[in-house]
């Protein structure tokens, strides 16, 4: 117990001696011009680029989560494709002009932004969220993850080594080295924090947004991937395989169940199994079920990331050595369903739907235990089809014949590169985008008059001047004690007059 007391002091006082560093270096940081930002940026970007290998090899030894070759595809996205993606944009100083509204756009940083890192994406994670901070002139101090805490800091050093060497204040970048909960609890809530950028577990997230600070949060990503029965199927089916085996499946926009029209089913089951996939038996569904959530409703962790051969080994299953997939035919949908939930590893559900409305009507079911605002993945040659989907599907990304787990991040589409997916309102987010620079810089605003509107005088009130009915008995007072006789009707309709021409005065 006091062992633990020390950890969490320590590690709270770690991060307290961060922040005020990173505090200090972005105050000096916010007087750089766009030009010296830049080149720390890129800099910064190609030595995470020159290190992507190295990390992702480190990344699969200290997790035992994904596959080296395809976490070098995410480092390289995490570094020179996010880089790419900011490097033309405007985030210092003036950013832009309208001289016809005569409107100047001003830029300025939040300060000081926390950053949690995940333990699936630690690495390329690490290296995104540093990057876009840098481009917005903002410092980060980060929290890695307990189970990824030495690629984390080595990508983390990486980059500060990177960008010092180019100029940045030291302490711009930071974090803390032996992690603990309270710690990063702390870090979410300490005074010089303006901005949190979680990814992570949805506790982890919702904490974010509790802590009172701006934060970026992400939801679950539960997948649908519908293949309509206007799709190729050969393509549509690799594509699909390649995707949910893409570094064992532990990126959020993976899909997570397969639902096929009832057309193409025996097609898509046979292209399945010629590109590794395994088809589970009632009894060995029953087993794998048990191991994906040996508590109903909640995720076995153990599985996350692991290989196919792995997951059903732990299962008590032997399948081939070359098999990439397990799968499980599945009519039911719910928390307490196994195959229907988010898996982050490489198990699928498979849905038959008789129509596309079906088709629709199961992927909202999916998407209402845990997915929505995320993504959905389709597979179809009838734009009508897409458009539908896009209408009426409550995500903030449909990715039409692609790969959802790395198109969603902007490797496969023309979506910006990044490894942060907002899920919007339906998610609980307060965006919908993929976060990069533009969501780390606030923008104030030079306006010119350039309309004249007419402000009209106010009109005198009657009860200033008194109500018609009260002038008439006054004036019949007066006159009753002089004795005059004089028709009432007549006084009235001269005061109301009198009172009208008045009030247009």
């Amino acid at each position: 117990m006091f062992l633990q007391m020390d950890t969490d002091l320590n590690s709270i006082q770690e991060m307290k001696e961060a922040v005020s560093r990173a505090k200090e270096a972005q105050a000096r940081f916010q007087e750089f011009s766009q030009e010296q930002v830049d080149r720390i940026v890129k800099q910064t970007a190609q030595a995470a680029y020159q290190a992507s290998e190295r990390l992702a090899q480190m990344a699969v030894e200290e997790t035992g989560m994904g596959v080296v070759e395809h976490k070098k595809i995410k480092n390289d996205l995490g570094s020179l494709g996010v880089y790419e993606s900011i490097k033309d944009e405007k985030t210092v100083g003036i950013i832009r002009t309208d001289k016809k509204e005569k409107i100047t756009e001003i830029a300025y940083p939040f300060g000081v932004i926390a950053g949690i890192i995940p333990t699936t994406n630690p690495t390329s994670t690490a290296f995104f969220k540093t990057l876009i901070s840098l481009k917005s002139q903002n410092a980060i101090v980060v929290s890695p993850h307990p189970s990824a805490i030495k690629c984390t800091v080595e990508a983390l050093r990486v980059c500060r080594d990177a960008a010092t060497e180019a100029g940045a204040p030291e302490g711009l970048i930071g974090w803390i080295s032996r992690p603990t909960m309270p710690a990063t609890t702390e870090l979410m809530h300490h005074q010089d924090i303006q901005l949190i950028l979680a990814t992570g577990g949805g506790g982890l997230v919702r904490a974010a947004y509790s802590s009172g600070k701006p934060a970026y949060g992400v939801g679950p990503g539960n997948v649908p991937v519908y293949i309509d029965r206007s799709a190729n199927i050969n393509k549509a089916v690799k594509m699909i395989v390649d995707s949910k085996t893409f570094d064992n499946g532990t990126i959020c926009a993976t899909e997570q169940a397969i639902v096929v029209h009832k057309n193409v089913k025996e097609m898509t089951i046979r292209e399945l199994k010629n590109n590794g996939a395994y088809f589970l038996t009632g009894s060995e569904k029953s087993l794998v079920e048990n191991v994906i959530s040996p508590t109903r409703g909640k995720l076995n962790p153990a599985i996350v990331g692991r290989s196919a051969v792995k997951i059903a080994a732990m299962a008590g299953l032997t399948v081939p050595s070359e098999t990439r997939l397990l799968i499980a035919e599945e009519e039911s949908i719910g928390k307490e369903i196994p195959f229907s939930i988010e898996k982050l590893a490489p198990i699928f559900a498979l849905y038959t739907a008789t129509d596309v409305e079906e088709a629709k009507r199961i992927c909202q079911g999916l998407l209402n235990i845990g997915g929505r605002g995320h993504s959905l993945a389709l597979h179809t040659n009838d734009e009508n089809v897409a458009k539908m989907f896009g209408l009426e599907m409550p995500v903030s990304r449909i990715l039409v014949n692609t790969l959802a787990s790395i198109g969603a991040a902007g490797a496969t589409t023309g979506l910006t590169a990044s490894l942060t997916l907002g899920c919007g309102s339906y998610g609980g987010n307060i965006t919908g985008d993929n976060i990069t620079a533009r969501h780390l810089i606030n923008i104030k605003r030079i306006a010119y008059g350039i309309k004249d509107v007419p402000i009209p005088k106010p009109a005198q009130s009657i009860e200033k001047i008194g109500s018609s009915e009260k002038i008439v008995e006054q004036v019949l007072e007066k006159t009753s004690k002089n004795r005059m006789e004089i028709d009432k009707e007549m006084i009235t309709q001269l005061v109301k007059s009198v009172i009208e021409q008045y009030q247009k005065s």
